[in-house]
């Protein structure tokens, strides 16, 4: 059913995660300091890679290109998100709010699929040894990003698309501190349940078959490290796919929480607060568990703190 007031939306107004200002002052510091940690963190994690030559598996070139794309993630909607907190104007641009949209949608549904990838790439190398190489060649790997970018750059643009032809209402106040689809979708002035149906369809093809991956990769890997008798092999593996089952399971938990769980679709104020951990928090966190849950890469930053020349060089 329609609502009242339509009329012609030039752009949207936040209501952010606070009203008060002092609870602002120090959430503004809070994620300035998370975003400044995210991006020296994956950072270093790209340069560290780029520049040892031990850490040129598929691994590493996957988790290289998860660091560029938390980098990406975190600059689609943290500095909009600092701006607001820092200042009274709390407002964005019908445009703007499009482009927020579509980055951010776009940047997360990327990470859905490359953490699938990453996944199978573990099972390959855990489980299937001899052919790891063979399969997991160059040329696959980079195949498998470009699809994972493409994809998901594509069905980020019809969501988008699909969502701003709506006609929208005032108030245009919108309950959340970006332009998240769902939060954009609770202003339009028709009724949405095609457009519902529409991400419920993409969430199963990107969010949830990535997951159904991940979980069969891993029951997998699981079964095979539990066959090995030797103790220090076991504990290698596992320390080897800790690092990326604990990304996965922050990440997914919260964004399958709010996009797949069925319930109203007006935004609530604990929906902005989960929302946080999968477009800040995860991000943040991904530097800190590849780089001290996993010994080749401590090993490498300890070699590249002991030779800066180079790994400036190869900035």
């Amino acid at each position: 059913m329609a609502r009242e007031n339509q009329s012609i939306v030039t752009g949207f107004i936040f209501q952010g995660l606070s009203s008060q200002p002092r609870t602002q002052t120090v959430l503004f510091i809070v994620f300035l300091v998370f975003y400044l940690f995210t991006m020296v963190g994956n950072i270093m994690i790209i340069t560290v890679i780029r520049a040892d030559c031990q850490l040129q598996s598929p691994m590493y070139f996957f988790l290289a290109n998860l660091s560029f794309l938390d980098i990406c993630y975190v600059s689609s909607n943290i500095p909009q998100m600092l701006a607001n907190l820092l200042t009274k104007k709390r407002t964005v641009s019908f445009s703007g709010c499009a482009a927020q949209m579509y980055f951010s949608l776009a940047f997360g549904m990327t990470e859905c699929v490359l953490l699938g990838v990453m996944a199978y790439d573990r099972y390959m190398a855990i489980c299937h040894p001899l052919l790891y190489t063979i399969v997991m060649n160059r040329k696959v790997c980079v195949h498998m990003v470009v699809a994972s970018w493409t994809s998901s750059l594509l069905s980020s643009l019809v969501i988008t698309s699909l969502t701003l032809r709506l006609p929208f209402c005032r108030p245009d106040v919108m309950n959340h501190y970006f332009c998240e689809v769902l939060a954009v979708l609770a202003l339009a002035c028709c009724d949405t349940a095609l457009m519902d149906l529409v991400i419920f369809i993409f969430g199963i093809l990107i969010v949830f078959i990535p997951f159904l991956l991940i979980i069969t990769s891993y029951a997998h890997i699981l079964s095979t490290i539990l066959k090995i008798k030797s103790a220090h092999v076991q504990s290698k593996a596992f320390s080897t796919c800790g690092s990326h089952l604990m990304v996965v399971t922050m990440f997914y938990g919260t964004v399958i929480y709010i996009y797949m769980n069925p319930k109203s679709r007006l935004p609530q104020d604990r929906d902005k607060v989960v929302a946080v951990f999968y477009t800040i928090v995860a991000p943040m966190l991904n530097p800190l568990i590849y780089s001290f849950r996993n010994k080749d890469m401590k090993r490498a930053l300890r070699r590249a703190m002991n030779r800066p020349n180079r790994l400036f060089r190869d900035l």
